[in-house]
């Protein structure tokens, strides 16, 4: 079976942006558009494709990144079918308590359009996708939308990608009209306008630039020409001896300045009204990478720890990485990969690298949200989804037995709200174990654990809606009815001093006894060094939150008893001194200590290391760390003083105050611990017209009045 496809016709992408952007009416114009279907289903009306899970179509919002392959070929190529390239379009929550599916998702994708509301412009969530396609280095366009609501504005939307995210945002195109008077779009690259025509715009009909928009026009067809020049020094010097370089000169320069994140297309149009689309898909085509034009992909070798770099090609040995698990009612549990080379085969045994184990694939399956279409075989650059792999997990790689490698893992952000939760009989008991394993599988955000002292079951999540969504969907795709309590904050704890101490750990009960002891100093730890450049007898884990410093000379302590001092220290780490919550940021060094030739044990060490590390947090000026989250809050400027108000009464520090339209928007900072309940307080104030959006922001010192309650509470 050979590829249908070719590797440069192929575009892996997402569809990112804030919260009610217009992602979803995107994607399923795209759908039509590239005839998958032949009926666009509306978010508001709860049909559309990609938001499949009920509960998606319930609350019109994204839970869980859809998958789906389609085909185009671009509108300027007049049906040429030579020119048709393939589509592997993921479109991505905008919701903040379900940040992992856009994390993840960008990690396999090698280009995104993010979408902005066009009235809103740059909003929070916006800002943190950004970040993470900043993070991998992804290539994305910008499509401004909704430009047909009222208030809208393309140029201050386009002016907020420029103040808050890139300064290398250019215009492509300008909308002819705005609100309920827009037309259609002038492509200022071409300096053509175009209208769409017919019930669903499906026709691209190519029209004058209209007479009072010719200047402006002119004037931004000159500066985006400025732009693509300056990224080439040979045509840099032509033009400015007057030579304007070709249409196909000027794709091309463009095309290799956005695959280097130097230049990022903004588009204009509106989903809902059909506007923009088709050239939005042009512009996928023209500017976003293949598989091909992206780094290759770089690994670990399990057996030596040295860097390996795989070719994108399907001659090379397989490398693929599972991103996404789910569950299905249908097939069980799939694995979602992206293959970056080699080829797999259904029915083939395949190596789990990270799991040091061999699996056997089941099936193959191209998805189409939550349809599956079976296929025997996937090649290099393409995404698919895998039945009958029982022990995969988010970030595991697939490969070849003979030529191991391990890729990069996708690290999952802290969850930062717990709450308890129990069945409500025993049959549930049995079966909320099961579900609640499958949905961490599924999700490396959603945690679960297990209370020492009260044998509770604790689920922690991004957000109250993030745990809502979770006890609802083991509801309805397990049958587990549960009893959950009251949201509870995922506090943390940390030092703000150094400290010394010494810990000793003798048993002498007849026999063999016990012998440990240790030496260790503790001070906060500073993240601005670069984790590359430090010495050798220095680790840190992968949250940056702990180093182990091993300063033992001369062998005072045995150098097998070193990873046992760590442990200690580590699981010593997981009940802070004042109120038992885990404690971050500390730097350890074991700088001394003794052992006993007969007596000496790895257990002796790791509870003398335990010892040493309660006396020295004694002294090192422990505190409580809090989740502070920013917030921002759009309401009509009658109820501005109102919201103010209420934000600083419960600890919010305001940091600006802007107008968005008609409306006004408040931004704060405000400890996730004042924020239950905020929602319905902040519709009761502004009689339903306020809106409000949170995220995590940073970890912060608990006021003293706020930490003695928090500690109160935990005895």
């Amino acid at each position: 079976m050979e590829r249908d496809y070719p590797l440069e016709k192929v575009r892996n992408i997402g569809i990112i942006a804030h919260i009610d952007a217009g992602k979803t009416t995107t994607s399923e114009r795209v759908l039509f558009y590239t005839g998958v279907t032949h009926k666009i289903g509306e978010v508001h009306e709860g049909e559309a494709v990609m938001d499949w899970m009920e509960q998606e179509q319930e609350r019109g919002i994204t839970i869980t990144s859809a998958a789906t392959t389609c085909f185009w070929t671009p509108t300027y190529a007049k049906g040429d079918a030579t020119k048709k390239h393939r589509f592997n379009l993921i479109d991505t929550p905008g919701h903040i308590d379900f940040t992992i599916e856009v994390k993840r998702s960008l990690r396999v994708l090698d280009g995104a359009v993010v979408v902005f509301d066009g009235v809103a412009g740059v909003e929070p969530q916006s800002e943190t996708n950004w970040r993470y396609a900043d993070d991998g280095n992804v290539p994305r366009i910008c499509l401004i939308n909704k430009l047909d609501r009222t208030g809208a504005s393309f140029e201050r939307s386009f002016q907020s990608i420029l103040n808050r995210l890139t300064k290398d945002a250019v215009r492509m195109h300008i909308p002819i009209g705005e609100e309920d008077k827009l037309l259609g779009v002038v492509d200022l690259l071409e300096m053509k306008g175009y209208h769409f025509d017919g019930e669903r715009g499906e026709k691209v009909v190519e029209v004058p630039i209209p007479e009072n928009m010719k200047a402006d026009a002119e004037k931004y067809h000159n500066e985006l020409i400025e732009k693509i020049v300056e990224q080439d020094e040979d045509l840099m010097n032509e033009y400015l001896e007057g030579k304007i370089p070709s249409l196909e000169v000027l794709k091309k320069t463009l095309r290799k300045a956005v695959i280097a994140n130097k230049i990022v297309p903004v588009m204009a149009g509106s989903a809902l009204k059909n506007k923009g689309i088709q050239l939005t898909l042009d512009a996928v085509v023209d500017y976003l990478p293949s598989p091909l034009d992206i780094p290759a992909p770089k690994g670990i070798d399990p057996n030596t720890n040295e860097e390996i770099t795989r070719e994108v090609s399907d001659k090379a040995p397989l490398a693929a990485l599972a991103f996404k698990i789910a569950s299905d009612p249908y097939v069980g549990q799939l694995v979602f990969f992206r293959v970056y080379s080699g080829t797999l085969e259904s029915g083939s045994y395949v190596f789990n690298a990270t799991k040091n184990k061999k699996e056997r694939i089941g099936r193959i399956l191209r998805m189409h949200a939550n349809e599956r279409e079976e296929v025997k075989k996937v090649f290099a650059g393409e995404i698919a989804a895998a039945v009958g792999l029982k022990d995969a997990t988010t970030s595991d790689t697939f490969c070849d037995e003979d030529h191991p490698i391990i890729l990069e893992r996708i690290i999952a952000p802290d969850s930062v709200i717990s709450m308890r939760i129990e069945p409500k009989t025993k049959a549930d008991q049995e079966k909320m174990g099961m579900a609640l394993s499958r949905l961490v599988a599924e999700d490396p955000t959603f945690r679960v654990k297990t209370d020492p002292e009260t044998l509770e079951t604790i689920i922690s999540g991004m957000g109250e809606l993030h745990l809502d969504v979770m006890v609802e969907r083991m509801k309805r795709e397990f049958g587990v009815e549960a009893n959950v309590g009251k949201p509870q904050v995922a506090y943390r704890e940390t030092i703000l001093g150094n400290a010394e101490a010494e810990g000793k750990y003798i048993k002498q009960s007849g026999g063999k006894g016990q012998y440990g002891h240790v030496r260790i100093r503790m001070k906060p730890l500073d993240k601005t060094v670069d984790v590359e450049e430090l010495p050798k007898n220095t680790k840190r884990n992968k949250e940056n939150t702990f180093e182990f410093i091993n300063s033992i000379k001369g062998g005072v302590i045995p150098q097998e008893f070193i990873p046992a001092v760590e442990k200690g220290l580590r699981e010593a780490m997981d009940r802070g001194v004042l109120a038992g919550f885990p404690m971050v940021d500390l730097s350890i060094e074991l700088y001394d200590g003794s052992y006993h030739d007969v007596d000496s044990s790895e257990i002796a060490f790791k509870v003398a290391a335990s010892m040493a590390f309660q006396e020295a947090t004694k002294h090192a000026k422990a505190v409580i760390l809090e989740p502070i989250m920013k917030v921002e809050v759009v309401m009509p400027e009658k109820f501005m003083g109102d919201i103010s108000g209420h934000l600083s009464s419960r600890r919010g520090q305001i940091e600006s105050m802007e107008d968005r339209g008609m409306n006004k928007v408040v931004k704060a900072t405000v400890p996730l611990s004042e924020m239950f309940g905020y929602v319905t307080s902040l519709r009761s104030m502004t009689e339903g017209r306020g809106m409000s959006t949170m995220e995590f922001s940073h970890y912060a010192v608990v006021p003293n009045n706020v930490a003695t309650t928090i500690i109160e509470s935990r005895k």
